[in-house]
């Protein structure tokens, strides 16, 4: 099979498989989507004080990892806008070659208070969990959510259906490999503004808001969200924090998730899917063609 350069080489790899169809047998190379380990640490402290500190280990598939810091450091309220963030690099000092482009170091501004004692206590991420943990609506909206707006956006009603194809159709990896997960931003006329994969549907989200961030395009009030897979609480909490009004779902949201996303003032969608969806809160937003 033939590598496909249009992908970056990192974010695949190959695996021999035994095609089984019937009663015939066929042994052939595959593409599997990459999963690795990835370490965040952090810079912190006034100059001449600096700490470095591991704060987290995800797994995720490379490639766009600073964004994918990035965003994590910004939904989990490590950092609350781009000036908090003075940089992001990967870290040249690894003790082993497999760390080397898996252990990144995000340098926080002088001013970031830092307690890691309570970060330790707080945070545990995998690809399957997302954060653990957050166990109240309450403890998340005590954090610095951007107010989302009530005014708007409006969404045609019509285009909510349109979204998953354009979606996929965006979905270079998960063509090749069929295992990832996809967070895409779209304009309320539904161009698509910006889509990332991963293994874990919480980092697709985290690397989007992080590309985000960096562009300085935060608060989002003027986007849609669509998430490839079911609509948690962790994924609510996160858009939130982006100031997304409209979070799409082509699964089902749980329960917690549609009491946050009524609790934000979000429009939650679920099931988008096969021309149909279901819609859990802020229906005000959705227009339909007689209105």
């Amino acid at each position: 099979m033939a590598s496909p350069v249009f992908l970056p080489a990192a974010s695949y790899d190959y695996a021999t498989v035994q095609r089984v169809k019937g009663e015939q047998v066929v042994t052939e190379s595959d593409l599997v989507a990459a999963e690795e380990p990835l370490e965040i640490r952090l810079g912190f402290g006034p100059m001449g004080q600096r700490e470095h500190r591991t704060l987290s280990v995800t797994m995720r598939t490379p490639g766009h990892d600073f964004e994918l810091a990035a965003g994590f450091l910004l939904t989990e309220g490590i950092i609350q806008s781009r000036q908090d963030l003075t940089g992001i690099i990967y870290c040249p000092d690894v003790e082993k070659p497999e760390e080397r482009e898996n252990v990144v170091r995000a340098e926080l501004a002088s001013s970031v208070e830092v307690s890691m004692p309570r970060l330790e206590r707080h945070f545990y991420t995998s690809s399957s969990c997302g954060v653990c943990g957050k166990t109240s609506i309450d403890a998340v909206q005590a954090a610095s959510c951007p107010v989302l707006p009530t005014d708007g956006p409006f969404v045609a009603a019509e285009l909510i259906h349109e979204l998953p194809a354009r979606q996929r159709a965006a979905q270079e990896l998960f063509e090749q490999t069929g295992g990832l997960h996809a967070a895409a931003l779209f304009s309320p006329n539904g161009e698509l503004l910006l889509l990332r994969e991963d293994v874990g549907r919480h980092n697709a989200l985290d690397k989007v808001i992080g590309a985000a961030l960096l562009q300085e395009w935060l608060p989002l009030h003027n986007c849609i969200l669509l998430v490839s897979g079911r609509a948690s609480f962790e994924l609510v909490q996160k858009a939130a924090v982006a100031g997304i009004p409209v979070l799409a779902a082509v699964g089902a949201p749980s329960s917690l998730a549609v009491q946050a996303a009524a609790g934000f003032g979000m429009t939650l969608l679920g099931f988008v899917r096969q021309q149909r969806y279901n819609i859990y809160s802020g229906s005000w937003r959705i227009k339909y063609n007689e209105q």
